[in-house]
C-alpha cells in the first residue's frame, strides 16, 4: 500500500508555507491556515479548526484515494497546498504556483558559464485545486484559474456570485450557494413571524452577495422588509463593530439580525453588543460561517444563546476522527503548520523560539488530541473529503475513457486541457463520505441541503448548538424545539410595526411596506381588508368588533313608551267624554237646549271629535298598508269634520246678523238640511284630495334609516313608519287649518252678538284656543325634523295637538249644556217662541241699544226701554222686554 507519507520531503527545504507531496498527478489546496494578519502583516493567528481540520481532511481523503485499488488504480495523487491567510489579495499571490508549470519560458538565450544550456526543474503540473474556503478567495484565485483552465472545487465557497458559469466556468463546489441558504433564511423568517429583519455582511463576495441574494428572495417573496443593511469593512476596528449595533439599535422593533460575515466579524459584532449591554436583544440568524461553530461564540456564549445558524447538510466522518486524534508531531511531518497548531491546541511552547508569549509550559509532545485537549469535528470536513474524491473521480473516468489500454496514466490524459477534466466533474456523480450524493447541476453548484441549529442553554446550564430542523428545498422547521433570549416561551417579535387591532386599517408608510400606521374604521365603515375600510350598506352598520356589516335594528314607536302613553291616555279620556255627551244628546235629543243647539251639526261635530280622539291609535299602531291608508284618510278628516261644522255654524250667525241690519227678511240655507248640505260639501273637498293623494303615491310603509342615524353607529336604528313625509302631513292638515282660520275670522266678527244668542261667543273661544294650540305645534313639529327623536317629537304633538283641539271644543261646546241637561234640568224648558222677524228685530234693537245715545241716528234715543222698578202689572205693557234666544233654533 501507498502512502503519501512515503512521498513527503522535508517542507523547509522547498517552500516554508506550503505543503508539497508527490504523486503522479498534483492536486492543489487553499486552505485558511492563518487568520488575517494585524497592521500590515499578511497572516495571523493560526485557525484550528477552519484551517488544520480541514488541511488535513484532504491529507486524509488523499491518502484513502491512494489506499483504494479500485480508484485511480496505479495512480498516486500527490498535492501542493497553500495558506490563503483568510485575506483574497494573498491568496491570489500564493496561487500563482499553481499555473508555474503552464507558463512557457524563453530561454534560448539562456547559458551557463561553460556555455551549456541551463537545466531547469520544471514545476509539478497542477490538475485540478481544492478550495478555496471563503467566497471571496475563490472568486480572486478563480479569475486566475480560468486562464489557465485549471478546474476548481471548493468546499466551503457559497456566494451566489460564483454560479455565473460565464464568468466562473472552470469553478465547481460540492456546498450549495447562498441563493439556496438565503432562501432557507427567508422561509425561517416567515415561519417565525417576522417581518422587519436587519443584515450584517462581511465587505467581500461572500457577505454583500448573500445579503444581496436574500435581500432579493425577501422582495419576491413579500412580507419581509429590511430595516439596516450593514457592512463590515476590511480590517475593521473596535468602533466599526460598536457602530454597527448603535445603527442596529436605531430600529428597536427590528430584533432579528441576519449574519453573513466571517468569525472574525461574528465575534467582533457579539463583543460589541456585549459592550452595548445589549445581551438577549437581538435574534441572530447566522449564515453557514457560523454555522455550528464553537470559535465564533468562545466565551460570548451568552450573547448567542438563542441563534438560529444554518449549515449544510453534514455528518461527523468517523474515520477522520480516528486519524485526526492519532496524529503527533512525530507522524505528521508532512504538515508544516502542525507544530503551530500543536502549540495552540495544547497552550504550550515546543521551542525557545516559539511565538507564544503567553506561556511557559513547554510541550512534551506525548500530548494526544481528543484527550489532553478539547476535540470535535469541523463542520467542513465532509465537504472537503468529497471535494477531494470528486476530482479523484472525475480523473478516474477521464483516465478510463482517455486510457483504456494503459494502466496508469498515458499520453494522452498527459496533454488533456483542464477543460476536459471540467466535462468529467460536471458529470461525476457518487456518494460521498456523509452517504449522500455528490452532484453538480450545469452551473457547478451542489444541491441546497441544510440542518438548522439553534444556540441553547442546556439543562447542564452549559449551551450548546441543537438540531432543530433542516432545509431541503422546504423548510422543515421545529417551533416547539426552539429556546428564545431571557426565557422567553414565545416566538419574540421582529416587526416595524404591531399588527393592528380588528377594525383598523393598515396605512402603510411610504416605500417601506412592512411599516403601517393603523387607523380605525370609523363611522359606518368596516374593515375590508388589512389595508382599507369600506362603508357599510344604506342599511347596514358595522358589527362591534368592525370586521363585517350587519342590519341596523328596526323600531317602531312602542305602546309602552312614554311618548305614547300621555296621547294615548288623552285619546281615551277624550273618547269616553265623547261618547258621553254623544249619549247625553242622543238621550235628551228632543230637549230645548239639544234642539236650540242645532242637533244635526252637533252630530257632526261630535263625530268629528270623536275621530281626532281614534286618530291617536292611528298614529302609534305599528305601520302597515292598511293602517298608513287609514292614516291618510282620517289624519284631516276628524278636524276637517269638525271645523267644517263650527264654520257653517259661525256662517249661519254672521248672515243671519248682517242681513238683518238691512232687513227683516230670512237669509237663504239657513235651515237644517242645507247646513248639513254646506258642511258635507266642505269635507268631501278634504275627501278629494285624499283621493288624489291615493292615486298619485299609493300608501305603503319605509324604513327610514336616515332619521335615527346617529354618529355613533351603534346607536343607530331604521325607523319603521308609513310612507308619509312632513310635507304631506302638512298638506294634509292645511285644509282644515284653513277652515280653523276661517271659522276664526267669523267668530271674531260675530264677537258682538248678544250674550245669550246661542254659541257665537263659545265658537270664539274654542277658536283662540285651538289657533293658540296649532300655532305653538308648527314650530315644535318642523323644529325637531333633524333630532334623533324626531318620531317620538312629532308624533306625539301631532297627536297631543288634535286631541288639545278635540277636548277644547268637547270642553267649550258641550260640557255647559250637558251639565245643564244633567244638574239643572229646571233650566232646560221651552220658552215662547219667536218669528224669526221678531228675532231679528230685537238682537238689531239690542244691538242698537249698546251703543252711546251721541252715536245714534236722530230720534233713536226714544225708543230705548228702561227697566221699571214698579211693579204695577200694568206697567208691563208699556215696557218693551229683550227677547230670550234661547226659544228659537238656530
Amino acid at each position: 500500500m501507498r502512502t503519501v507519507v512515503d512521498f513527503a520531503l522535508p517542507q523547509e527545504t522547498y517552500a516554508p508555507h506550503s505543503i508539497r507531496i508527490e504523486g503522479h498527478l498534483t492536486l492543489g489546496g487553499l486552505f485558511p491556515v492563518h487568520a488575517r494578519g494585524a497592521d500590515g502583516t499578511p497572516c495571523g493567528d493560526i485557525k484550528k479548526e477552519n484551517g488544520i481540520h480541514r488541511l488535513e481532511a484532504m491529507m486524509y481523503a488523499l491518502d484513502q484515494i491512494n489506499q483504494d485499488e479500485q480508484l485511480l488504480p496505479n495512480i498516486t495523487l500527490g498535492a501542493r497546498v497553500l495558506d490563503t491567510c483568510s485575506r483574497d489579495t494573498y491568496a491570489l499571490e500564493q496561487s500563482l504556483t499553481f499555473v508555474q508549470a503552464l507558463i512557457t519560458k524563453d530561454t534560448s538565450d539562456v547559458r551557463c558559464t561553460n556555455g551549456e544550456p541551463p537545466v531547469f526543474v520544471k514545476p509539478e503540473k497542477v490538475v485540478g485545486v481544492i478550495g478555496a474556503s471563503a467566497s471571496s478567495v475563490s472568486i480572486m484565485v478563480a479569475n486566475i484559474l480560468r486562464l489557465f483552465q485549471i478546474p476548481q472545487i471548493s468546499y466551503a465557497s457559497t456566494a451566489p456570485e460564483l454560479s455565473d458559469d460565464r464568468r466562473y466556468d472552470f469553478f465547481s463546489r460540492v456546498v450549495p450557494p447562498d441563493s439556496f441558504q438565503a432562501q432557507a433564511m427567508v422561509d425561517i423568517i416567515r415561519a417565525l413571524g417576522w417581518t422587519y429583519v436587519s443584515t450584517i455582511a462581511s465587505e467581500g463576495s461572500y457577505g454583500e452577495k448573500g445579503v444581496e441574494a436574500f435581500t432579493q428572495l425577501s422582495k419576491e417573496s413579500g412580507g419581509i422588509c429590511i430595516a439596516q443593511s450593514l457592512k463590515i469593512p476590511h480590517n475593521p476596528k473596535l468602533e466599526d463593530y460598536d457602530k454597527a449595533i448603535q445603527q442596529l439599535l436605531e430600529t428597536q422593533h427590528s430584533r432579528a439580525v441576519i449574519i453573513f460575515a466571517s468569525e472574525e466579524d461574528i465575534r467582533g459584532v457579539l463583543n460589541a453588543t456585549k459592550r452595548a449591554n445589549q445581551v438577549g436583544h437581538f435574534l441572530w440568524i447566522g449564515s453557514d460561517s457560523w454555522g455550528a461553530k464553537n470559535s465564533p461564540i468562545h466565551q460570548l456564549e451568552d450573547v448567542a444563546v438563542g441563534a438560529v445558524t444554518i449549515l449544510p447538510k453534514r455528518s461527523s466522518i468517523k474515520g477522520f476522527d480516528e486519524y485526526f486524534t492519532a496524529l503527533t508531531l512525530e507522524n505528521n511531518r508532512r504538515n508544516v503548520w502542525f507544530a503551530e497548531f500543536w502549540e495552540e491546541n495544547f497552550d504550550c511552547r515546543l521551542l525557545s523560539s516559539s511565538k507564544r508569549e503567553d506561556t511557559s509550559r513547554k510541550c512534551t509532545g506525548q500530548e494526544r488530541i481528543g484527550i489532553d485537549s478539547k476535540y470535535e469535528q469541523e463542520g467542513k470536513v465532509q465537504f472537503v473529503i468529497d471535494a477531494v474524491y470528486a476530482m479523484a473521480h472525475a480523473l478516474h473516468s477521464m483516465q478510463r475513457d482517455l486510457c483504456p489500454e494503459h494502466p496508469g496514466i498515458c499520453p494522452e490524459m498527459e496533454s488533456a486541457e483542464g477543460k476536459l477534466l471540467l466535462k468529467y466533474i460536471r458529470n461525476t456523480g457518487f456518494n460521498g463520505s456523509a452517504g449522500t450524493s455528490v452532484v453538480f447541476n450545469k452551473n457547478g453548484d451542489a444541491p441546497g441541503r441544510y440542518d438548522l441549529f439553534q444556540f441553547q442553554m442546556t439543562n447542564s446550564s452549559t449551551p450548546e448548538y441543537k438540531v432543530v430542523g433542516q432545509w431541503v428545498e422546504t423548510l422543515q422547521l421545529r417551533l416547539e424545539d426552539l429556546q428564545w433570549p431571557d426565557g422567553e416561551e414565545e416566538v419574540p417579535i421582529s416587526v416595524c410595526s404591531l399588527p393592528c387591532k380588528t377594525g383598523e386599517r393598515k396605512k402603510r408608510v411610504k416605500g417601506v411596506p412592512c411599516c403601517w400606521h393603523c387607523d380605525l374604521c370609523d363611522g359606518y365603515q368596516y374593515q375590508y381588508d388589512e389595508t382599507s375600510c369600506r362603508l357599510c350598506a344604506y342599511d347596514m352598520r358595522p358589527n362591534p368588533n368592525r370586521t363585517a356589516c350587519q342590519p341596523i335594528p328596526i323600531v317602531k314607536l312602542e305602546w309602552h313608551s312614554p311618548w305614547a302613553v300621555i296621547p294615548v291616555f288623552l285619546a281615551m279620556l277624550g273618547i269616553v267624554a265623547t261618547i258621553f255627551v254623544m249619549a247625553t244628546f242622543v238621550r235628551y235629543n228632543d230637549t230645548p237646549i239639544v234642539r236650540a243647539s242645532g242637533r244635526e251639526l252637533s252630530y257632526v261635530l261630535l263625530t268629528g271629535i270623536f275621530l281626532c280622539y281614534i286618530i291617536t291609535f292611528l298614529m302609534i299602531a305599528k305601520p302597515d298598508v292598511g293602517v298608513c291608508a287609514f292614516r291618510r284618510i282620517f289624519l284631516g278628516l276628524g278636524m276637517c269634520i269638525s271645523y267644517a261644522a263650527l264654520l257653517t255654524k259661525t256662517n249661519r250667525i254672521y248672515r243671519i246678523f248682517e242681513q238683518g241690519k238691512q232687513t227683516v227678511a230670512a237669509p237663504r240655507f239657513i235651515s237644517p238640511t242645507s247646513q248639513i248640505a254646506i258642511t258635507s260639501s266642505l269635507i268631501c273637498v278634504q275627501l278629494l284630495g285624499v283621493l288624489v293623494w291615493f292615486a298619485v303615491d299609493p300608501p305603503n310603509t319605509i324604513v327610514d334609516y336616515d332619521e335615527q342615524k346617529t354618529i355613533n353607529p351603534m346607536l343607530a336604528r331604521g325607523v319603521l313608519k308609513c310612507d308619509i313625509t312632513d310635507l304631506q302631513i302638512i298638506c294634509s292638515l292645511g285644509y282644515s287649518i284653513l277652515l280653523m282660520v276661517t271659522c276664526t275670522i267669523y267668530a271674531i266678527k260675530t264677537r258682538d252678538v248678544p250674550e245669550d244668542f246661542n254659541e257665537a261667543k263659545p265658537i270664539g273661544f274654542t277658536m283662540y284656543t285651538t289657533c293658540i294650540v296649532w300655532l305653538a305645534f308648527i314650530p315644535i313639529f318642523f323644529g325637531t325634523a333633524q333630532s334623533a327623536e324626531k318620531l317620538y317629537i312629532q308624533t306625539t304633538t301631532l297627536t297631543i295637538s288634535m286631541n288639545l283641539s278635540a277636548s277644547v271644543a268637547l270642553g267649550m261646546l258641550y260640557m255647559p249644556k250637558v251639565y245643564i241637561i244633567i244638574f239643572h234640568p229646571e233650566l232646560n224648558v221651552q220658552k215662547r217662541k219667536r218669528s224669526f222677524k221678531a228675532v231679528v228685530t230685537a238682537a238689531t234693537m239690542s244691538s242698537r241699544l249698546s251703543q252711546k245715545p251721541s252715536e245714534r241716528p236722530n230720534g233713536e234715543a226714544k225708543t230705548e226701554l228702561c227697566e221699571n222698578p214698579s211693579t204695577d202689572p200694568m206697567s208691563q205693557a208699556t215696557k218693551k222686554t229683550y227677547v230670550s234666544y234661547n226659544n228659537l233654533r238656530i
